[in-house]
């Protein structure tokens, strides 16, 4: 007797236990799950808010400097301060000072020289006396001592540099088109076909301002 007593106790014991099994199985593991997924989603988005910031720097930074202040004087209609593209030349300055003036002498300029932040673009009228505005001086009058501007210069005056012939002036102005300004006489080193003994030939004729 006291044995099919305990037997029953046994069994009544042992489905107990599969019935709290099964609770916890199905039950108890659920919210964990939900966490989880709130977790990777708030993840995901924190992942996407990053991405969305990065990608508006560089738009920013682009704006800062895609523009450049020139002062446009002399023999031109309208003659003042503008702003232009960074990447304009001079005869695009003289369009937005209102073009040239009856008087401009037109030969004295090179309408094609790029423009640099903070220039100023002299037009002189005809039969003024002056300097080519793209050949900078030394205080000396001795036109030896006359410095070529690499960052303004036209094929002709840079082939008046020592050691430079047509292939390569043009090589200076392509890598100045495509790099932009020189920024020292040094950056001339950059340039295919110069190395140091032609820069050394010409380092004292040449000028970047």
């Amino acid at each position: 007797m006291n044995l099919q007593i305990n037997k029953k106790w046994m069994i009544i014991i042992c489905i107990s236990v599969l019935i709290v099994c099964f609770f916890y199985y199905f039950y108890a593991k659920e919210p964990v799950k939900s966490e989880v997924v709130k977790v990777e989603e708030m993840d995901m988005n924190e992942f996407e808010e990053t991405i969305s910031v990065n990608e508006k720097e560089p738009v920013d930074n682009e704006d800062e400097h895609s523009s450049i202040v020139i002062d446009v004087k002399g023999a031109v209609l309208k003659p003042g301060v503008y702003e232009v593209p960074v990447d304009s030349r001079v005869f695009e300055a003289i369009q937005e000072a209102g073009g040239l003036s009856e008087k401009a002498d037109e030969l004295a300029v090179n309408l094609a020289s790029p423009l640099q932040d903070g220039m100023v673009v002299y037009i002189p009228i005809k039969g003024e006396t002056k300097e080519n505005p793209f050949i900078s001086q030394n205080v000396a009058e001795d036109p030896s001592q006359k410095k070529v501007n690499i960052n303004l210069a036209t094929s002709e005056e840079l082939q008046t540099l020592t050691g430079i012939g047509p292939s390569k002036a043009e090589s200076i102005i392509s890598y100045r088109e495509e790099q932009g300004p020189f920024t020292k006489i040094e950056d001339l080193l950059e340039v295919t076909g110069i190395g140091d003994k032609s820069f050394d030939k010409l380092r004292e004729e040449i000028t970047v301002k």
